[in-house]
């Protein structure tokens, strides 16, 4: 478990793909489980731990997860999740370049829950929610591209559902329109960096998360 902060209030992980943040029908041990376990034993915690999840990240993606230690903080952070006070950012690898450097999208994403999938409308239809992110090509190679994208919006599967729908499927996400699968399982989508306002002590916490252990990944992060 790669820690990039931790208080009294919060605990910050770097999550690598494959890891289930929480528990589901897989049975699959949790980030949840596992930090809870580490609290447990970092701080001979008698009984039941209390770690609070204000936000998710996807199985096959890497990066930040911001967890709560008590339930004000869980609170607090909920409440500014859905005000969007919390900036994320987001690195994506493509093999297709967006027509654009850069652009804010918006689209209308109706979520299937029996598929697990989401789609993208031009317009707003029947049970659509408004989806809205900022996206910047930051570097090109001779075969793939490494956009930023910043979050405005929360919807499920929003950033690879948006993507795709501008032609730009994500490296490795087949269900979203990719060619071919990544080795390992996991899609080329990483939650880089955060920032926001602590939300008992008042710091400003910007906090950026390696990229994970692959030589495309560290080409471009170089």
């Amino acid at each position: 478990m790669n820690i990039l902060h931790e208080d009294n209030h919060i605990i910050i992980i770097n999550k690598r793909a494959g890891e289930i943040v929480q528990g589901d029908k897989t049975g699959d041990a949790s980030l949840c489980d596992t930090l809870k376990q580490y609290l447990k034993e970092k701080y001979n915690k008698p009984g039941n731990v209390f770690v609070g999840l204000p936000h998710r990240l996807d199985r096959p993606v890497s990066g930040i997860v911001i967890f709560a230690k008590t339930s004000k903080a869980l609170e607090r952070l909920n409440e500014m999740f859905r005000e969007g006070r919390v900036d994320k950012r987001y690195w994506a690898i493509t093999r297709e370049l967006p027509e654009e450097p850069e652009k804010e999208l918006t689209h209308w994403i109706v979520r299937n829950e029996k598929m697990n999938k989401s789609f993208a409308y031009p317009k707003e239809v029947k049970n659509s929610k408004k989806a809205t992110l900022r996206y910047k090509v930051k570097a090109s190679s001779r075969t793939y591209n490494l956009i930023e994208v910043e979050l405005l919006t929360g919807r499920h599967h929003q950033i690879r559902c948006q993507l795709s729908a501008i032609g730009c499927p994500i490296k490795g996400d087949l269900k979203y329109g990719a060619k071919r699968s990544n080795p390992d399982g996991s899609i080329s989508l990483h939650a880089r960096s955060v920032e926001f306002i602590h939300p008992v002590s008042k710091e400003n916490i910007k906090i950026t998360a390696p990229v994970p252990q692959d030589t495309l990944w560290q080409s471009f992060e170089e």
